[in-house]
């Protein structure tokens, strides 16, 4: 059986539009690695969906992922609203240059996409958004 590659990530802007930070855990196995950048001038919802980029973008083969994220802009706007805008043939959306991206990245791997609610105690959740507000901090 394929082994499960198990991602969180968060977005921060601090104000949101400003300063920008994204955070991401993975982990395989036992191990786990943590990720995190910044962005001078964003939005919250580009620094969600960078987080997720730059995570997928750190794996090495295809994998069975499950990615968590707290923003349901980005987990229905990837699983729902870019695919049906693809199909209708639309290029007007917001942050088409990051979706573009991200199925770019997205395409080598089998992802379960898993919203979780913000700040209920999720480690998981809590330490990748501890990681994106730092970096938008920085």
């Amino acid at each position: 059986m394929e082994e499960l590659v198990i991602i969180y990530t968060d977005g921060a802007c601090v104000p949101n539009p400003g300063k920008g930070g994204w955070g991401a855990t993975m982990q395989y196995r036992d191990v786990i690695k943590e990720f995190s950048g910044t962005e001078p001038q964003t939005t919250n919802n580009r620094m969600e969906m960078q987080a997720a980029i730059e995570a997928l973008s750190r794996l090495k083969r295809p994998c069975k992922v499950r990615i968590y994220s707290d923003s349901k802009y980005l987990v229905d706007g990837f699983t729902q609203w870019f695919p049906n805008w693809k199909k209708k043939g639309r290029t007007d959306y917001l942050n088409r240059d990051l979706w573009l991206k991200l199925e770019t990245v997205a395409a080598a791997h089998t992802i379960d996409w898993q919203w979780v609610k913000a700040h209920a105690g999720n480690p998981g959740n809590e330490r990748a958004n501890d990681l994106a507000e730092a970096a938008a901090r920085i």
